[in-house]
């Protein structure tokens, strides 16, 4: 069952490109902006994440902060996020939990690729429940960035 605005958001332990454990507890009393991707190094997810590194000031601030999950490994990632100069932590999901516990995972994906992060979008709230949630059938199409922004707004 899809996640929703009003819902608890399921917690997680993930590790990031530092090898450090963060959980969705480490942002208590802040806002947060999830942003689920398919695939470092690739087209749409590169624009993704770049978009969230050009306007980071709206993202990663006293009152708010963005993780970026992909079921890649922490290595791949890493090198992702230097080559990309990307100004906020990526985590891996490489067992692919946190993505199945938002349901945003790939069942199939393309080129016969299995268990793929879905391309998707969560905005958390300082008390742990989703005040937005946007998970796309298409992983050519981007998130709402401006629903992402107002709901930021909202909050703030």
């Amino acid at each position: 069952m899809a996640l929703h605005i009003g819902d608890k958001a399921p917690s997680f332990k993930l590790f990031d490109t530092d090898k450090k454990e963060v959980s969705l507890s480490d942002f208590a009393g802040k806002t947060l902006v999830l942003h689920f991707f398919p695939a470092a190094f690739t087209g749409v997810c590169t624009t993704q994440l770049c978009s969230v590194r050009d306007n980071i000031s709206l993202y990663h601030n006293d009152k708010c902060d963005v993780l970026a999950i992909s079921v890649d490994s922490l290595f791949t990632l890493a090198s992702f996020k230097q080559s990309q100069n990307l100004n906020f932590t990526l985590l891996s999901d490489f067992n692919k939990e946190v993505s199945t516990a938002y349901h945003a995972l790939y069942e199939e994906f393309a080129f016969g690729m299995k268990g793929v992060s879905r391309r998707a979008a969560f905005v958390i709230d300082g008390n742990g429940m989703i005040q937005y949630a946007e998970v796309l059938e298409s992983a050519g199409d981007l998130p709402n960035f401006e629903a992402i922004d107002a709901c930021i707004a909202q909050l703030s």
